[in-house]
């Protein structure tokens, strides 16, 4: 039975990812192709009347009121009722430091669950520029298509890239992004593109090589999985990702993964999980 207060957080998949620039902020622009799995982390919903905003498990090595699910809901409370209070627990099965987007994801998710339960009724575009104060990918979980990002990633185009299956492969490190933004070797003059380029360009990823040299499990990961489908890291790594046709040829790769590295398949969506999770929530909603 379908539960409004259990939440998917989806994975995401970088394309191609290429680094146009650094900011006088230290940021850099970027351009990149984002795009869902139906695969990710869960949170759950227990509104109340305590005022008090509860997340559970405790992450291992971040205070709780650094969470980003915490710190989400905390953004959005001065907008609910005065004696608002929430208990979230979350689910997790996405690595952290993988390119996956998992901790952006939680952040969005959670804006998004509590605008609806707390019913304060901000507007996508104002739950965008919330999520941007806590990270560049939250606002392409919120917005929930797929889409073509320049800027710093909040500059979204909707696109309709293929929907194929997908091998991700986990080499068993974390990669810090802030770590690879700031190697002085990280390319920083990729020619920009327009949307119409996408399909004639030649795409990559400008932080794998660099993260492969600093990280030999990537490189390891890369080499394998490109024997059995096309292969690239997702955003600073440390995911890699093959594509198939089918769920049956992924399988057959994934049946052949090394012991020492970890694997999922998923489908790419070009509709994130969580907006057909909210449609669905609330046309439950309208019919009770």
């Amino acid at each position: 039975m379908f539960k409004k207060n259990h939440w998917p957080a989806p994975a995401k998949l970088n394309l191609f990812l290429h680094i146009t620039g650094r900011l006088d902020n230290g940021y850099h622009s970027l351009q990149t192709n984002f795009q869902f799995l139906d695969y990710g982390d869960s949170l759950s919903f227990n509104i109340n009347a305590s005022s008090l905003i509860i997340v559970t498990p405790q992450v291992e090595g971040i205070e709780p009121e650094q969470n980003l699910i915490y710190r989400a809901a905390l953004l959005l409370k001065p907008y609910a009722e005065k004696d608002a209070g929430v208990d979230i627990n979350l689910c997790k099965i996405l690595p952290m430091g993988a390119g996956l987007g998992g901790g952006s994801s939680d952040a969005a998710t959670t804006l998004v669950a509590l605008n609806h339960l707390w019913q304060t009724n901000l507007s996508n575009d104002k739950l965008a520029e919330l999520g941007l104060s806590l990270g560049a990918d939250v606002p392409i979980f919120i917005r929930g298509f797929a889409a073509f990002a320049q800027g710093v990633g909040e500059d979204l185009t909707p696109i309709t890239p293929p929907e194929p299956w997908y091998l991700v492969i986990w080499p068993g490190v974390s990669v810090s992004t802030r770590d690879i933004f700031n190697l002085p070797q990280l390319p920083r003059n990729t020619p920009k593109i327009t949307l119409a380029q996408l399909t004639t360009s030649i795409l990559k990823n400008d932080c794998q090589e660099v993260t492969k040299n600093r990280h030999p499990e990537v490189a390891m990961a890369l080499e394998w999985l490109i024997q059995y489908a096309p292969a690239k890291m997702t955003g600073t790594g440390s995911c890699v990702f093959g594509e198939f046709p089918s769920c049956a040829d992924a399988t057959v790769a994934l049946e052949k993964l090394p012991k020492c590295m970890h694997g999922f398949i998923a489908k790419g969506v070009n509709i994130s999980p969580l907006a057909t999770t909210l449609a669905a929530t609330k046309l439950i909603d309208a019919k009770t």
